[in-house]
């Protein structure tokens, strides 16, 4: 179903060509946001044919989605006309859309530049696409390096910079649950390809000191430049470590927050970098650590520039952390709560309780002095960035909808919202 309002002009007009936007970091420089709208008032809504965690990533008048079909219990790549809504093309990657009930093979998110998009899959598959959906190389991962061995199902995005695709894989050293290769060693590691051909420049082996289940992490390979030196930030392992992206060689690393090798501290949420700080968040409810960066080789605790208290009120399992307007934001999913954080001393300048009683494991993503992000029954909550403020609740779920967490995309002074079952665009009148 497709509705239309009157198309409104941003004074900018930013891309989203990742998961956590043209900054690495959950920002977008766009003006002229909406605070408040309803489902009724969008600019256009798509049905969806599955669900899928995966963040839609959009490019000029383009927008890709990465999805399940549930009809068909296959993977899919859409394009979607970013004007109206309507479906460009449809491309049908895999079959099978699931290994386990809490996630499917379609979470990662796609990545874009001006030429081409990259869809990747839980299930290993990689496939490369102009904007008019021409296919220009696909390959598998797991059939190049192995069955990825995780207890759940692998959902780390790619990151396209300085042109290289990078494919990050942290995960245990034996098989698990039947999955993991028997024909060899099974290795973390961080991948570079070669964005128009697919073929492989380099793989690293990264590898930690972690038990079990705590190798295994979701994240996403983030790029930061810090007085000059360019590289690739990876957390995971119970370590955050530093790469050059040209080489893949470990430049530092910073470990762990997990001294007692507690045997499940899987690590979803990815390094979010600013102010000469990178952010770790420790699992299950522990502290977030603030690691200086600038650093070489292995880095000790004198690295650490703040640590959050064991109170635990200020903690994030599964959202990553946003970085706008000079400072951290992290949402935390266990209490609820939305702090405001600086990042030289982890002073918390306002703590915003959230509405309702479902869980966020979306992660926030924020432009125009506002905060978006959305909870598991798809209501998206707008904040004050600058005061904490709750601007408004908006529910953009349907019945039965449950386990929401794809980002808010922002872009030509649109947002994208993803829940279950739709895709809707929203913009101010």
């Amino acid at each position: 179903m497709l509705t239309a309002l009157s198309f409104f002009l941003p004074a900018t007009a930013d891309n989203w060509p990742q998961w956590r936007g043209p900054h690495f970091n959950g920002s977008s420089d766009e003006k002229g946001l909406p605070s408040n709208w309803s489902k009724e008032s969008a600019l256009w809504k798509t049905d969806l044919p599955g669900p899928s965690a995966a963040t839609p990533v959009i490019w000029g008048d383009r927008v890709f989605v990465s999805t399940t079909d549930l009809g068909t219990k296959t993977l899919h790549a859409l394009c979607l006309d970013r004007a109206t809504g309507k479906i460009v093309w449809d491309k049908q990657i895999a079959e099978g859309i699931q290994r386990d009930r809490n996630s499917n093979f379609a979470s990662p998110s796609p990545v874009a530049d001006a030429n081409r998009v990259f869809f990747f899959y839980g299930n290993g598959a990689l496939a490369a696409f102009d904007h008019s959906g021409k296919e220009l190389w696909s390959r598998s991962i797991t059939k190049d390096y192995g069955d990825f061995a995780y207890q759940w199902t692998f959902s780390a995005s790619p990151t396209l910079h300085h042109g290289k695709l990078y494919v990050e894989v942290l995960q245990r050293n034996v098989p698990v649950n039947g999955h993991g290769r028997t024909d060899g060693p099974i290795d973390s590691f961080l991948l570079a390809l070669d964005p128009s051909t697919g073929k492989t420049l380099w793989r690293v082996v990264r590898p930690n000191e972690a038990v079990a289940e705590s190798k295994e992490a979701y994240t996403t390979p983030i790029p930061f430049t810090y007085k000059g030196r360019d590289e690739i930030l990876i957390a995971g392992g119970d370590c955050v470590t530093g790469h050059d992206p040209e080489t893949g060689k470990e430049l530092w690393r910073w470990g762990t927050w997990n001294p007692r090798k507690i045997e499940h501290w899987r690590l979803v949420p990815s390094p979010v970098a600013g102010d000469g700080i990178v952010l770790a968040c420790a699992p299950k409810g522990d502290p977030i650590y603030a690691i200086k960066l600038g650093g070489k080789g292995n880095l000790n605790d004198s690295a650490i520039a703040w640590k959050t208290d064991q109170q635990r009120e200020l903690s994030s399992d599964v959202p990553t952390p946003l970085f706008y307007d000079g400072d951290f934001f992290i949402l935390g999913d266990a209490k609820r709560k939305l702090a405001r954080v600086d990042p030289k001393t982890g002073s918390v300048k306002w703590m915003a309780d959230l509405p309702g009683r479902r869980k966020y494991e979306a992660s926030p993503t924020a432009a125009d002095g506002k905060i978006y992000f959305m909870n598991f029954g798809g209501d998206t909550v707008v904040v004050d960035a600058a005061k904490g403020e709750l601007l408004s609740t908006i529910p953009m779920g349907d019945p039965g909808d449950d386990m929401i967490r794809a980002s808010i995309s922002i872009s030509h002074g649109q947002l994208f919202i993803r829940t279950n079952q739709k895709l809707y665009c929203v913009q101010k009148k």
